[in-house]
């Protein structure tokens, strides 16, 4: 804590216990006669039960002979927050999209930038479903249930759409058998998937394999921002979960870095 913060009263203090602590490597330890300082329901800071002598505190604790494990509250966030910061913290996550993709949907013909339909982000859920198939992936079925209303996604300007590299006319009707509404599209034929890595050759065949991927627009120009795949899907679909893989993440006030809000990439050409 900083000395003016230290001159500050305090809600609580929990003193003379074990505290199990974590740094930002995610190791863990236990720290000895420690004291846990707790302002506005938040712990501030974990000291010694000596430095924490000198605070003022509305309440104090002595929790002696005790094992304290603080910050159990939503502590799965922290985590996840901190992983959700990365792809807005610089360019070193940011790769231009050189080629206009070509890729077929309800609407016939169109190119990659079109699927962004105005919005600064886009969500490719790669769907697997691969050119030979009958029929599309089961467990991709289940991811896309998973997303809810697009409509919120929208509300933070932010497209969500799935690609798949089989025929068009083999996913219209897999995609009105299943009930599923999102824009859908193939991009048979063409290098899309490959050039994410959604599409990696073993043993010279094209393995499918399902994603995310995040692009941002900047008027004409596209850049792919985040991938993940297979069991790096486990925990997303929903629509406040894919804004933060993004790399304007969710535009609220408590995302980490600061600096990251619209207007800050200027406004996009329509």
């Amino acid at each position: 804590m900083t000395p003016s913060a230290a001159d500050r009263p305090v809600d609580l203090i929990i003193s003379a216990c074990t505290v199990l602590v974590h740094d930002d490597q995610e190791r863990i330890g236990f720290a000895e006669d420690a004291a846990i300082v707790v302002r506005g329901g938040i712990v501030e800071a974990v000291t010694t039960t000596a430095e924490a002598a000198d605070l003022t505190a509305a309440e104090r604790i002595d929790a002696c002979g005790q094992v304290a494990l603080p910050g159990l509250i939503n502590c799965h966030t922290a985590r996840a927050d901190g992983r959700a910061a990365r792809p807005r913290r610089g360019p070193s996550h940011r790769r231009v999209v050189q080629r206009r993709y070509v890729v077929e949907g309800g609407d016939g013909k169109v190119t990659s930038l079109d699927l962004f339909e105005g919005r600064r982000r886009l969500v490719v859920h790669h769907f697997m479903f691969a050119p030979e198939w009958d029929a599309g992936c089961r467990s991709c079925s289940g991811f896309l249930d998973q997303v809810g209303h697009l409509a919120h996604l929208h509300a933070r300007d932010a497209s969500f759409a799935a690609v798949s590299r089989a025929p068009y006319p083999k996913i219209l009707p897999f995609k009105a058998r299943m009930g599923l509404t999102f824009p859908w599209y193939s991009s048979y034929g063409g290098d899309f998937n490959r050039d994410v890595e959604m599409t990696p050759e073993r043993e010279g065949e094209l393995v499918e394999r399902p994603g995310l991927s995040c692009f941002l627009r900047d008027r004409d120009r596209v850049f792919h921002t985040y991938t993940t795949y297979e069991r790096g899907l486990d925990g997303l679909g929903s629509t406040t979960s894919l804004p933060d893989l993004t790399a304007l993440g969710r535009q609220e006030e408590w995302e980490e870095p600061k600096r990251v809000r619209v207007g800050v990439w200027g406004a996009c050409g329509k």
